[in-house]
């Protein structure tokens, strides 16, 4: 996965080093090109009223709005000189948010708000929280199965696509295994029978105590703290997140029990103990990059917020 890195975070705009036009408009091009391509493959699958129960998540769970996800803006505590129609051709950067001084545009920090800065604080303590606590891998992708576990035909939830077992081979592997699974909004939506298989009882208010760097979904989950702070976390981050959060969607649903071979979906058959083993590989290496992602995210939702540890 590429990695465009993002503007340094700075004390304050007057210190900070201005990026030229032609320095921010490539940037800008550049995330555009990583980020448009998925988002108007969206827009044109909900314009014919297609889905695809892989992709779609990105846009509907992660509510940000695709247009905006093309739209590249600073950090706060960055700087970027605007010459004559680039607000013009970037009309985003117009916005209330932003403040133009001698021909500098940067974020306007006096326009956070007390609850932009809360949430800010929330998230940076969260991912403290998950740096400091040791990751787990022995989950094995299960919640998908567990999401479908004694659930008839109608029910399930991409019943459009064929389950590679039987609901009865279903139910009796997930019965053989350990439900350990600790991310409330994996975990919600989980079938009543499968809730109480599982170790740990997630609620929304032990997501803080709980939630793991090992976790597929706490690692997806950088793309939707990152958009809760838009734009004041600059779209570099953003865009990283989000292609994080394709490649680990990509690992959950072929983990999954839908059969999605037809759409370029090689399952990894966690039903088998080879199957486990490469899912784990797999998983381990998505934490790894998430790292340095959540990072970056604390360091952005510290200078957001004035959190410190």
């Amino acid at each position: 996965m590429s990695i465009v890195p993002s503007l340094a975070l700075q004390p304050s705009v007057s210190s900070a080093r201005v990026l030229t036009a032609a320095e921010w408009t490539e940037r800008s091009a550049a995330h555009h090109a990583r980020v448009a391509p998925h988002a108007d493959a969206f827009v044109s699958r909900r314009a014919r009223g297609e889905k695809h129960p892989v992709h779609d998540f990105l846009f509907t769970y992660y509510s940000f709005a695709p247009a905006k996800l093309k739209q590249w803006t600073p950090a706060l505590g960055a700087a970027i000189e605007i010459r004559p129609g680039d607000l013009e051709s970037h009309p985003w950067l117009a916005s209330a948010r932003f403040v133009s001084r001698d021909g500098v545009l940067s974020l306007d920090e006096s326009k956070l708000d007390t609850r932009a800065r809360d949430s800010a604080s929330w998230i940076a303590q969260l991912c403290h929280n998950i740096i400091e606590r040791p990751p787990r891998f022995a989950c094995f992708g299960l919640h998908e199965w567990a999401m479908v576990y004694r659930q008839s035909e109608e029910q399930i939830r991409h019943h459009g696509h064929r389950l590679r077992l039987t609901r009865a081979q279903l139910a009796e592997f997930i019965e053989s295994q350990t439900l350990c699974c600790s991310h409330y909004d994996a975990f919600r939506f989980f079938t009543p029978e499968a809730r109480p298989l599982n170790s740990f009882q997630p609620t929304l208010e032990s997501r803080q105590s709980l939630e793991q760097g090992g976790c597929l979904h706490a690692n997806m989950d950088l793309y939707k703290w990152t958009t809760k702070l838009w734009p004041w976390c600059g779209a570099d981050l953003i865009a990283d997140t989000f292609l994080l959060a394709l490649e680990g969607r990509d690992l959950d649903m072929r983990a999954s029990p839908y059969d999605l071979a037809d759409l370029g979906y090689a399952p990894v058959k966690i039903e088998t103990q080879e199957g486990r083993a490469r899912y784990e590989k797999e998983q381990r290496s998505l934490a790894e990059k998430s790292r340095p992602l959540r990072q970056r995210l604390q360091a952005a939702a510290a200078r957001i917020s004035g959190w410190h540890s």
